[in-house]
């Protein structure tokens, strides 16, 4: 590590095979908390490679526990985080409404970081016990058209940093990994991203798969569709800008979006807008990612009836229902 440190304080930049070995060394707890931290804040100081993202996503991928889900055609809404917005959990909420419309989804999540309520703390709060079991999250997807993915139990490599990322407590290189490495490998994918040069480097990331993609950055900073701005959207075919004054007549600001200062109060925001008693602005907001997933399964389809679908699903409770049926 010391020699690793010493490359990347001169601002030398890691190959891929670097990248990919030595966060395999840090998984095996090869160093000491100090190496790790010190690690993993040089990339907080500078930007990461499209090289250096892609050996740190080889690693992940090559070790975490695959989960097979090939009978369903599935969907994952994961944002990067990593933002600072504090918003509730949209691409939760958004996640729910996908499912209630009718698509399969793999959600993945973990705790908060560096933020107060992550996918899994909401979710866990609200009743719901994670599992890695085929059968149940197999089982789950039938039921409800959802299941949950807990981060930590499909990727032990992950669990030699968890206590380090929570003490640094802000966001490193692992939040721009977390959509990269759903164990499930879904064929769809909504992923949400906290700038425009870590959106370019998804692109070139996906762009080779053969996963069906939008990658989302608002350009006031949100790695998600906020409706405060307007949004890049890059898809497979295309890359266009949203404009959220063309789509709605309505004026969101950040305090509209905002979540609860602890999980509780978070836990209680989510229930008040799956319920259907969210604000019109709340709405809007999950309505929008929920469209752009359903998108993926099919660009043809139009925003303006992709929203229709999701707006459905929320109002008419069948994400409630959804939500219902994952928790029992």
């Amino acid at each position: 590590m010391k020699e690793i440190l010493s490359k990347l304080f001169e601002q030398q930049v890691l190959s891929r095979s670097e990248a990919k070995n030595i966060l395999g060394q840090i998984s095996e707890g090869g160093f000491n908390d100090y190496q790790v931290a010190s690690f993993l804040s040089v990339f907080k100081m500078r930007s990461i490679t499209v090289d250096e993202l892609s050996g740190f996503r080889d690693c992940l991928k090559e070790r975490c526990i695959r989960i097979d889900l090939n009978d369903f055609d599935i969907i994952d809404l994961c944002g990067t985080g990593g933002d600072g917005k504090d918003t509730f959990n949209i691409s939760t909420l958004a996640s729910f409404v996908v499912a209630g419309a009718g698509y399969k989804v793999a959600k993945h999540g973990n705790y908060g970081v560096s933020s107060v309520c992550g996918s899994s703390n909401v979710l866990e709060s609200l009743g719901y016990n994670f599992t890695s079991d085929p059968d149940k999250l197999k089982e789950q997807l039938d039921n409800s058209n959802i299941t949950f993915l807990h981060a930590p139990l499909f990727h032990p490599a992950m669990k030699e940093v968890a206590d380090i990322r929570k003490n640094l407590g802000v966001s490193t290189f692992f939040n721009m990994l977390g959509p990269m490495v759903n164990p499930s490998f879904p064929s769809n994918q909504l992923v949400g991203v906290f700038s425009l040069k870590l959106q370019r480097y998804y692109k070139y990331i996906y762009e080779t798969s053969d996963i069906s993609y939008n990658i989302v950055h608002s350009l006031d900073g949100y790695d998600e569709i906020s409706l405060t701005s307007q949004a890049k959207i890059i898809r497979p075919d295309k890359e266009y800008l949203f404009d959220p004054k063309s789509q709605f007549e309505l004026k969101v600001k950040q305090e509209d979006i905002l979540g609860g200062n602890t999980i509780e109060e978070a836990k209680n925001i989510f229930k008040t807008i799956i319920n259907g008693n969210g604000t019109k602005k709340q709405n809007a907001v999950v309505c929008s990612n929920a469209a752009l997933a359903i998108q993926c399964f099919d660009h043809q389809k139009t925003f303006d009836e992709a929203y229709d679908e999701a707006h459905n699903s929320l109002i008419k409770k069948r994400a409630l229902n959804s939500l219902t049926k994952l928790i029992s």
